[in-house]
């Protein structure tokens, strides 16, 4: 199947990231190329793109889309997360980082990785294919309190409980070895009545155990952290979120870099000494606009936070 990519706010991106022809760029989560295409146009023959992804098929696919561009190009197979595989790769600072987080168009529509609840395949949802651990171990290892707590938390899903609950139930008769297994399961566990308003009754399931196979709140919570220390002064980091949990993580450590002092809030004045380091590009997240969900409705959701270092 061919790897595309619909880039997500890639007007947005492209404004905020400011692409100077000479920089250092890096695109985290390069997935097909779409972001990076844009950033390799705005790059001289001096100029560097540093694609990283954990899934290798989005580096080969991304490694295509950007053979016609004259800039430096280097490709790393790594989780976004990785700073010091990406701070090697640069040789240093770097002037822009990207994140288009979340689950790409190629994985969602390429039925055999089993992240959609949309085609029947096996329980697999690895964003990374050489590691081990699948959906498949989620669903049929984890003890009936974990699948509520991963649903409830990483899915927001009301109904976690039931859920988790006819989930342990079905396996005890046989493992449950396929998305479309699953996908019946629970919706059979929402009550008819609730199945009939809102998103597909397997979509915020689908999301907790997607999150947890590839722990990628925990990446995101360590990428946030230490990425902005790659930037030279005046380079941006632009990060693409698309539900409350990522967008909470990016927004609060933002915040945390903004406004650093550790001081408690009687006090005065500040004595600790920390001062910001970066400053905001966008007041507020930039969504997309009417015309771009007309073309892409996955783009609903999306959120883009930029800051800037000092």
């Amino acid at each position: 199947m061919e790897f595309e990519h619909v880039p997500v706010l890639y007007d947005e991106v492209m404004e905020t990231l400011a692409v100077k022809p000479d920089g250092i760029y890096v695109d985290g989560t390069v997935g097909g190329g779409g972001h990076s295409s844009g950033i390799c146009e705005r790059l001289s023959e001096k100029g560097t793109l540093i694609a990283v992804d954990r899934d290798t098929a989005a580096l080969e696919a991304a490694g295509k889309r950007l053979a016609e561009y004259k800039c430096n190009k280097k490709f790393i197979h790594a989780n976004y997360s990785d700073v010091e595989a990406i701070a090697e790769a640069a040789g240093g600072k770097v002037d822009g980082i990207l994140l288009d987080l979340g689950v790409s168009s190629f994985q969602l529509d390429n039925a055999e990785r089993g992240f959609s609840y949309m085609q029947d395949a096996p329980m697999d949802m690895r964003m990374n294919e050489d590691d081990s651990f699948t959906a498949y171990d989620v669903v049929n290892t984890y003890s009936e309190k974990e699948l509520t707590r991963i649903i409830r938390e990483y899915g927001e899903e009301k109904w976690a409980s039931r859920i988790a609950q006819f989930i342990v139930r079905a396996r005890s008769e046989s493992p449950i070895r396929t998305t479309g297994e699953l996908t019946d399961i629970i919706k059979a566990a929402i009550p008819a009545k609730a199945r009939r308003t809102g998103p597909h009754p397997a979509k915020r399931t689908f999301q907790a155990i997607r999150i947890e196979v590839n722990d990628e709140l925990g990446h995101l919570r360590e990428a946030v952290e230490k990425l902005p220390d790659l930037l030279e002064s005046g380079g941006r980091i632009a990060i693409i979120t698309f539900h409350s949990l990522e967008d909470r993580i990016v927004k609060q450590e933002f915040d945390r870099r903004l406004d650093p002092c550790t001081c408690p809030k009687e006090f005065p004045v500040c004595v600790c000494g920390k001062k910001a380091d970066v400053k905001k590009v966008t007041r507020k997240p930039l969504t997309a606009s009417d015309e771009e969900l007309e073309r892409n409705p996955r783009a609903r959701s999306a959120k883009l936070r930029v800051i800037e270092k000092l």
